[in-house]
C-alpha cells in the first residue's frame, strides 16, 4: 500500500517491515518491496483532495489503496481526509464492499472478539484485518541509512462510522482486499448504498491523528462528543470498592459494610462504592429454587420491580426506629465510612433478561420477549455464554416509545435513595433486538439520548459508567457519557489473562480515549499479579477501584496508589502505547515490551510491563513458546507523547528519569536511551520530569511522592522562590511520604510548610534529594534553599 505525505522537490523510499514472527510473508506488489511517498515537512499534510482513479485512491497524486472497484464512491473531506463508500445493484440490509488491495504495509487493528468486546491485532497486509474491526491504523517508515537514523513515518486511519442507516466495520480478505460490512440490523430497513461508510485521514503523528479525526467527525456527525468537553463524574478522583469480584450474586449489607470497615483501617479508605450485580429485584424462571445450578440460566432472570431486592429492604435499623431499605443502608455507609459516591450496577434493559413483562412494576414499560439475533459478524468470533444463553431465554426488551419513563423512574428511585450514579451494562444487546425498530443505528441512539437524559436530570455529577458497549453504536453516540469499560472483565481466577487485560485497554485506549475516559475495571490487591495492575491504573488516566473480598488487601500495594484522604494520583490523559509499541505485539511475539505513556501537570510517567509468556489472545496460535521470559528493552523520555507540555522552553533539554522499581534517578536527553530488563509479568513505572536551570546556579526537576507509583502525580506547581538570605525552588503538592527530586547541587537546608531545617538527604553521585513529609500531611509546600 503506498502511503502519502506532502509534495516535495525529491521521493523518499518507505521500507516495509513485517509485523510480528506470527504473521505470514505476503508477496509484493510495490517494486523492490517499497512504498514511495513524498516528503516535505514532517507537520503538513496533503495539499490536494483525494481522488479515485484508474482504481487507484490517491492523496496529492501518491496511491492510497490499489484495486479499487468501479462501484467506491470516494467524498472529499479536508486537505487530508475523505469518506469512502460504495453502491450495489441491489438494496439489501447487510452489504460486504471491496474498497481494494492493501499489501505489505503494517497496521493495527482494533477489533471486536466478542460482541461486548474489542483487542488489538497487529499484521502487515488486508488478510490480516479481521472482521468487526472498528479502527485500523497503517504505518509506512522511511529506509533507514544509519542505526541512528529512525526514519519518518507516516500513518493513514480508516474509521468505519455511523451513516443513516448503516453501521459499518471493516474486514479483509484471503486476497488481500480491505472491506467494508456495512448493515442495518434490521431486515425492513435496506438500502442498496452508503456513500460515507469509511473516514480516512493521514498524518505524520498517529495520536494527533486520532484526536484531529475524531474532531472532524464529532463536527461531521453532531451525535457525540469528545472526551476533553464532558463533565468528568467526581469518582474518578477517588479509590473505590467494587462488590463484584468480593461477592457476586451474593453481595448483601453487611459484607460491604466488613468490606469498607477493612479499607479504612487499613489507611486506604474507599471514597466510593459501587453496588454490582445482585441488588436488585428479579425473578428467574430457569432456575428453580432447591435445583442444582445450571450455568447461563443467570442470564435468563428478568427485573420485576425497580427498587432493591429483599437483602437491601431488610437493612438494620440504624438511623431510625423503622427500616428504610436501601435509603437507610446508602446513608450508613456515607456516614460510618466517608463515603463521597455510591454507585449501583444495572443492565441497559434492566437486567440480563430484561424486564418481566406480566411483573406489576414493569409492565407499564410495555416490554416484549425478544430472542437476539446476532450478526454473521458476531458469529465469526468468539462466542459468549451469555449471549448464547440470552439467544436462548429471550430478552424482555423495553418499549422503545417508555424507555425515557424507565430510566427516569429507576433513576429517580435510585437519586431518592442517596445513590450518585449507576454502572449500565449489557449496552451492545440493542444491536441484536433492532428487527422492527427502525435498526440498530436508530435504536441504539434512542436509548442513549434517553439514557442520557435520565443521568442528566437525576445525577447532577454526570453519574454513570458504561460497560460492555464497545460498538461503534454506541460510542459514537455518546453526548454526556465520559467513561466506558475498556475491556473484558479482569479474571482473578485466570492466570492467562492478566496480560491480555493489561495490553487490551491500552490498545484500545487509542480509539475510545478521544471520547470517553477509559475503565481499567476492578482488580485484587491481594492477588500475584496485583502490582502489575496497580502500575496500569496508575498510569492509566483512569478511576481505581478494587474488588478485594473483606479482610483480604495488600495494603503495601495499596499505599502506593492512595492518599490517606481517599484520593488518588490521576493522570491528566488515557494511557497509551508509546509510538514504537503500536505495530508491535506485547503478548505473543516473544520479544516486545509494553510501554504505556501519560502526562501529569508537571511531569511525565512512563510504564513498562513484560507481557510476554503468559497467555494468547482470543482467536490466535501461538508460534513462540509460552513460557516465562525475560526482555530487554529501551525506554526515553521521547516515548512520552507531547512532552513538551511539562516542558517549557527555559529547560535544559535533559530530562530526570526516576524508576519506582529500583529507586534510582537517571539524566537523559529527550531521545537517550535507558536500559531496562524485565521477567514476564513484572513491570516498572517511570516519572519523567524536565530539568530547568534556576537562579543561573542549579539544574532542578522534581520528581513527586517517590513512595507512589505516580510519584509526579503529587507535584501541583513548581515556582521560583526568591528571600534576602538564599534562593530557593519552591513546589506545591499533595499526599505523605518521601518527597523527591533531581538537584545537581546540596541544597543548603530544606523547609516544609515553611518549617525550616525540614529533614533530607542527598545523594551527590546521583543528584538525589529526598525530603520527609510529616504523617498527616494533605496539601504541602516544599522549599528548597540554595
Amino acid at each position: 500500500m503506498a502511503m502519502v505525505a506532502c509534495p516535495s522537490l525529491r521521493n523518499l523510499q518507505f521500507k516495509v517491515h513485517s509485523s510480528s514472527p506470527f504473521f505470514p510473508y505476503k508477496r509484493r506488489i510495490f517494486p523492490n518491496g517499497h512504498l514511495r511517498i513524498n516528503k516535505k515537512s514532517q507537520h503538513c499534510m496533503f495539499l490536494k483532495k483525494p481522488i479515485v482513479k484508474d482504481g487507484v485512491l490517491s492523496f496529492n497524486g501518491r496511491d492510497a489503496l490499489i484495486g479499487v472497484p468501479d462501484n467506491v464512491i470516494i467524498t472529499p473531506w479536508s486537505e487530508s481526509s475523505a469518506f469512502l463508500g460504495a453502491t450495489a445493484s441491489e438494496s439489501s440490509f447487510r452489504h460486504v464492499f471491496k474498497l481494494g488491495v492493501i499489501e505489505e504495509a503494517r497496521l493495527l487493528c482494533l477489533f471486536r472478539f466478542k460482541i461486548w468486546w474489542m483487542i488489538p491485532r497487529v499484521g502487515n497486509s488486508a488478510m490480516d484485518i479481521p472482521i468487526e474491526t472498528q479502527m485500523l491504523l497503517l504505518e509506512a517508515r522511511e529506509e533507514q541509512h544509519s542505526e541512528k537514523d529512525e526514519g519518518n513515518t507516516a500513518y493513514v486511519l480508516f474509521l468505519p462510522i455511523l451513516n443513516d442507516v448503516f453501521r459499518s466495520s471493516l474486514q479483509g480478505n484471503s486476497a488481500d482486499e480491505l472491506e467494508v460490512c456495512v448493515e442495518t440490523g434490521d431486515p425492513s430497513v435496506v438500502a442498496s448504498e452508503c456513500v460515507k461508510a469509511v473516514f480516512v485521514n493521514h498524518g505524520n503523528n498517529p495520536f494527533q491523528l486520532l484526536k484531529e479525526s475524531m474532531m472532524m467527525l464529532q463536527n461531521y456527525c453532531g451525535t457525540f462528543e469528545l472526551r476533553n468537553t464532558k463533565q468528568m463524574p467526581g469518582m474518578l478522583d477517588y479509590f473505590g470498592w467494587c462488590t463484584w469480584d468480593a461477592f457476586y450474586h451474593d453481595v448483601n449489607p453487611q459484607g460491604i459494610r466488613d468490606g469498607l470497615k477493612s479499607l479504612s483501617e487499613g489507611g486506604t479508605p474507599a471514597r466510593f462504592l459501587i453496588i454490582d450485580d445482585g441488588w436488585q429485584d428479579t425473578t428467574n424462571e430457569f432456575q428453580k429454587e432447591g435445583e442444582p445450578f445450571v450455568e447461563g440460566t443467570q442470564f435468563g432472570a428478568r427485573l420485576v420491580s425497580i427498587k432493591e431486592n429483599k437483602k437491601f429492604q431488610e437493612t438494620e435499623k440504624v438511623l431510625s426506629s423503622q427500616s428504610n431499605g436501601l435509603k437507610e443502608f446508602v446513608s450508613e455507609v456515607k456516614k460510618n465510612f466517608g463515603l463521597k459516591y455510591v454507585y449501583v450496577w444495572h443492565a441497559l434493559m434492566g437486567y440480563w433478561g430484561g424486564l418481566h413483562p406480566d411483573a406489576h412494576g414493569t409492565k407499564k414499560y410495555n416490554p416484549t420477549l425478544k430472542f437476539p439475533i446476532q450478526s454473521p459478524g458476531n458469529r465469526a468470533h468468539q462466542r459468549d455464554i451469555s449471549m448464547d444463553s440470552m439467544e436462548e431465554y429471550g430478552v424482555g426488551t423495553i418499549d422503545p416509545n417508555n424507555i425515557f419513563e424507565f430510566y427516569d423512574d429507576l433513576h429517580g428511585y435510585l437519586a431518592s435513595q442517596e445513590v450518585d450514579g449507576v454502572k449500565v451494562d449489557v449496552q451492545n444487546i440493542l444491536e441484536t433486538v433492532a428487527t422492527g425498530s427502525s435498526g440498530r443505528v436508530s435504536l441504539t441512539r434512542h436509548f442513549q439520548q434517553a439514557l442520557e437524559k435520565s443521568i442528566a436530570k437525576n445525577f447532577q455529577d454526570n453519574g454513570i459508567i458504561c460497560c460492555m458497549a464497545q460498538n461503534t453504536d454506541s460510542v459514537y453516540n455518546m453526548k454526556r457519557s465520559a467513561i466506558t469499560r475498556a475491556s473484558d472483565d479482569y479474571y482473578p481466577k485466570n492466570p492467562t489473562t492478566q496480560t491480555l487485560h493489561i495490553a487490551a485497554i491500552a490498545y484500545n485506549s487509542i480509539f475510545f480515549g478521544e471520547v470517553l475516559v477509559p475503565d481499567w475495571d476492578m482488580f485484587y490487591s491481594c492477588h500475584p499479579e496485583a502490582e502489575f495492575h496497580a502500575v496500569a491504573r496508575a498510569v492509566g488516566g483512569c478511576g481505581v477501584y478494587v474488588s478485594d473480598i473483606p479482610g483480604q488487601h495488600d495494603f503495601e500495594i495499596l499505599r502506593r496508589l492512595v492518599l490517606p484522604d481517599g484520593s488518588v494520583l490521576r493522570a491528566k490523559y488515557p494511557g497509551k502505547p508509546s509510538r514504537d509499541c503500536l505495530f508491535s505485539d506485547p503478548v505473543m511475539d516473544g520479544i516486545s515490551l509494553l510501554k504505556i505513556w501519560n502526562l501529569n501537570k508537571i511531569t511525565g510517567v512512563l510504564a513498562v510491563f513484560n507481557c510476554q509468556g503468559a497467555g494468547t489472545w482470543p482467536g490466535m496460535e501461538s508460534t513462540v513458546q509460552l513460557d516465562r521470559i525475560e526482555l530487554v528493552g529501551k525506554i526515553s523520555p521521547a516515548d512520552i507523547e507531547y512532552l513538551d507540555e511539562v516542558s517549557p522552553k527555559s529547560c535544559t533539554g535533559d530530562f530526570a528519569m526516576f524508576s519506582f522499581r529500583s529507586g534510582s534517578i537517571s539524566r537523559l536527553p529527550m531521545h537517550g536511551k535507558l536500559g531496562i530488563t524485565l521477567k514476564t509479568l513484572q513491570c516498572d513505572i517511570f516519572t519523567v520530569s524536565p530539568i530547568k536551570f534556576y537562579h543561573q546556579k542549579v539544574h532542578f526537576a522534581p520528581i513527586g511522592l517517590v513512595n507512589m507509583y505516580n510519584s509526579g502525580g503529587a507535584v501541583e506547581a513548581i515556582e521560583v522562590s526568591d528571600d534576602s538570605s538564599c534562593y530557593g525552588v519552591q513546589i506545591k503538592g499533595r499526599g505523605a511520604g518521601i518527597f523527591g527530586a533531581y538537584s545537581d547541587i546540596k541544597p543548603n537546608f530544606c523547609s516544609v510548610n515553611n518549617i525550616r531545617e525540614a529533614e533530607f538527604d542527598y545523594r551527590s553521585e546521583k543528584h538525589f534529594l529526598t525530603v520527609s513529609i510529616p504523617t498527616g500531611t494533605n496539601a504541602w509546600d516544599v522549599t528548597v534553599h540554595y
